[in-house]
């Protein structure tokens, strides 16, 4: 049977730190209004805590008629040692007012305790907690961050953060292959067992391909077969490094 898959597009937010990529704020407006004429299901802005841009990004789009694309504002997990409600960045994807909001946290361990210095456990506490706080406005795409690395050396650990932004009621988990070194058969291995893992919830996976390998869209593709229902990407495969999914 054929089923849909969404397309998300980040020309805006991950496509801007490709190099001598630079939009204005009307550049941004117009982009997103193409997309949405395109039929993108999803369109991420940016952060909305960022820079004045951004902020006004989010002002400015509400004027706009989208259709059926749905607008997404990005930001982190909340802080170690605070609450997501007195998180200034959580605040900010609030305000925003987007019917989306896409989360990103630390699925490797290694990052969580080199780069956040924060426990294993803290950091499923501010995963389910930044959830919590933004879903009861907003749909929620919980990118899991460089979580194909991060399985590789720990599984249990990588697929509990996961389960974390799950049980907290997220409706998307997007699977990031953030370093682009990933094979399509790492990428099919693993999409699968995050499929069975939260096959008890009401959710549906996603992928986001960096393209350091040269493979971003070829993993898409192995993603797509393993279950994923959404793919990630940019306008000419433009973002950070060498670029994103085309």
């Amino acid at each position: 049977m054929s089923k849909k898959i969404a397309v998300y597009d980040t020309t805006l937010r991950d496509g801007t730190q490709g190099e001598g990529v630079s939009f204005s704020l009307i550049d941004k407006l117009n982009i997103c209004q193409r997309l949405a004429e395109i039929g993108v299901d999803y369109i991420e802005g940016g952060y909305p805590l960022s820079n004045e841009k951004d902020v006004a990004f989010f002002e400015r789009i509400r004027e706009l008629d989208l259709g059926d694309s749905k607008v997404c504002a990005f930001g982190m997990t909340r802080r170690r040692g605070l609450l997501a409600a007195d998180d200034p960045g959580m605040q900010a994807m609030a305000r925003a007012g987007t019917p989306v909001c896409t989360v990103v946290g630390k699925s490797w361990d290694f990052h969580v305790t080199e780069v956040l210095n924060a426990s294993l456990e803290e950091n499923l506490e501010m995963v389910g907690d930044s959830v919590r706080f933004l879903r009861r406005d907003s749909e929620i795409v919980y990118d899991a961050e460089h979580i194909f690395d991060g399985y590789k050396v720990n599984p249990e650990y990588a697929l509990q953060t996961v389960l974390a932004a799950a049980q907290a009621g997220a409706q998307w988990i997007s699977l990031c292959d953030t370093n682009g070194g990933s094979l399509p058969t790492e990428i099919s291995a693993i999409v699968h067992s995050v499929v069975e893992a939260t096959r008890g919830y009401d959710l549906r996976i996603a992928i986001h391909c960096h393209n350091d390998g040269d493979l971003a869209t070829a993993n898409s593709l192995a993603a797509v077969d393993a279950g994923c229902e959404q793919v990630q990407g940019t306008i000419n495969g433009i973002g950070e490094r060498c670029g994103n999914a085309d």
